[in-house]
């Protein structure tokens, strides 16, 4: 059974402290940490934002929040936590701002800081900047920065530039919480200590890889923001793109961050550009119309903009076909897609074998080797195998999985994205984290994407909400003779 490791005392201030994600989140997040005994009574967590609340009304909101995600809530536990928990009325982006309330509530001796900037990204560079006059820059502050790091290579640029004026390099973390996941994670051991998948890990044996993020919600109460970003700067420019780098990225010389991160860079970079002949045949844009979520009718995009005459252009799925341009992955096609309102929510990594080279079992051949790697939402590793089929009237073959799912051999609770997330900014660990060279590559590419198909003229196709997307993204796999991966985990 896994072990809680305590961390060091800290202080903790969440900028935005009012917002979705504080209350969704961090806050639950953190009420885990000192429910399992990571955290200890010593610690301060401070929200702050420009609501005029009491500190008594943002416990309550708190008190909610955290009793809502626990499923082991308890009136003494929660007793405890509150008593870490206060709130300040503050707008970080004034330099008159007043700092000194704030300092007032932390301890001061030399424990470590955390920032988390849970705001929009437009305020980063003025909260940083107000926050480096008031001297909350020290050597023991780490900053959080929550994605999306701009909307394109010249926002991103900067905010990393007018952020790294006033934070050091190796005290900012930007976080995406898909890189939390313990299955995530776990691709690393995977691939690097087990003998067995090193050596077949690449062209030789791999016939191509799946990504897959699908969600079964659609963009109620959230999309006139979601109408400025769609789903490749909202999923592919971040999540897709870190579990492609960790899926194909060269063993590092160590666990160093920087270590692992370089590797990741060096995917980021090889990754084949598009131009626009070459968008139209290896991309599919999606937008959702009306359909069924089980036997509820659900609304098109289009009905729950606030703006009913603007007819948009935004994509709610995107499916592209990549390759990385290297000598570990020349030649193997890598498949993304994501989307929403598509008929299940899963995200998982399927790694397809090569077919054995002879047919020994008949002529039709038989399925080949897959290592499907799920991460949400019940996370495990199966490896599809094939075996014969007991009985008599002849031999035939079954594909079936050697199974391992956390649920079933991890019996405790362990925790989510944010939680671990947290810990390790506590720690100071930089290896879940993206470097600024790392959030820049990504978007270099992602904006030669939507530059393509700018030029292009990228069809908008209609897909009916809870399906599996547009019929266009189907036909892109089989015309490489590839279907996607369906089958329920």
């Amino acid at each position: 059974m896994a072990k809680f490791i305590p961390v060091e005392p800290f202080d903790i201030v969440i900028f935005g402290g009012t917002g979705d994600l504080s209350r969704r989140k961090l806050l639950p997040a953190l009420f885990h940490r000192f429910m399992d005994g990571q955290i200890d009574s010593s610690n301060r967590i401070i929200a702050a934002a420009r609501s005029d609340l009491t500190r008594e009304a943002f416990v309550d909101i708190a008190k909610d929040s955290c009793r809502e995600a626990s499923t082991s809530w308890t009136k003494d536990k929660w007793a405890e936590f509150a008593s870490l928990v206060d709130y300040i009325q503050i707008d970080a982006t004034k330099a008159d701002a007043d700092w000194d309330l704030l300092r007032s509530k932390l301890n001061q001796d030399e424990r470590p800081l955390v920032l988390y900037l849970a705001t929009t990204p437009l305020i980063y560079v003025a909260t940083c900047e107000s926050l480096g006059k008031a001297g909350f820059n020290g050597k023991n502050v780490r900053l959080v920065l929550e994605k999306p790091i701009g909307t394109d290579l010249e926002s991103a640029r900067a905010i990393n530039e007018g952020v790294g004026a006033v934070f050091a390099e190796n005290s900012i973390f930007r976080i995406d919480h898909y890189l939390g996941k313990e299955t995530v994670q776990n691709l690393l051991v995977l691939r690097f200590a087990n003998t067995l998948f090193e050596p077949i890990w690449s062209r030789n044996s791999i016939d191509h890889v799946q990504i897959t993020v699908a969600e079964n919600i659609g963009l109620e109460g959230r999309s006139d923001y979601y109408d400025r970003s769609g789903a490749v700067r909202d999923m592919i420019q971040n999540h897709l793109l870190q579990l492609l780098c960790l899926t194909a990225m060269e063993p590092p010389n160590s666990l160093d961050a920087d270590e692992v991160r370089t590797e990741k860079i060096k995917v980021l970079n090889a990754l084949k550009r598009f131009d626009p002949k070459t968008v139209k045949s290896q991309t599919v844009r999606g937008q959702y119309i009306a359909g069924m979520e089980g036997d509820k009718p659900v609304s098109s995009y289009l009905d729950t903009l606030s703006d009913q005459e603007h007819k948009s252009k935004t994509e709610t799925y995107v499916a592209i076909k990549t390759e990385i341009e290297n000598w570990r992955w020349a030649g193997v096609p890598f498949y993304l897609r994501t989307g929403k309102r598509m008929a299940s929510r899963h995200s998982e990594i399927v790694i397809q074998f090569k077919p054995t080279p002879h047919p020994l079992f008949g002529h039709t051949g038989h399925p080949p080797n897959r290592l499907v790697i799920r991460l949400q939402p019940d996370e495990g590793v199966r490896l599809f195998m094939q075996i014969k089929e007991p009985g008599p009237g002849g031999l035939h073959i079954k594909s079936l999985p050697l199974n391992l799912s956390y649920a079933e051999n991890f019996m405790l609770r362990y925790p989510d994205a944010y939680e671990r997330l947290l810990m390790d900014v506590v720690r100071g660990n930089l290896a879940l984290f993206m470097r600024r060279d790392e959030v820049e590559s990504a978007w270099s590419w992602v904006d030669n994407l939507l530059a393509a198909w700018a030029e292009a003229d990228q069809p908008l196709e209609p897909y009916v909400a809870g399906t599996q997307g547009p019929l266009q993204a189907a036909m892109l796999m089989d015309r490489d003779g590839r279907e996607w991966w369906e089958r329920e985990f």
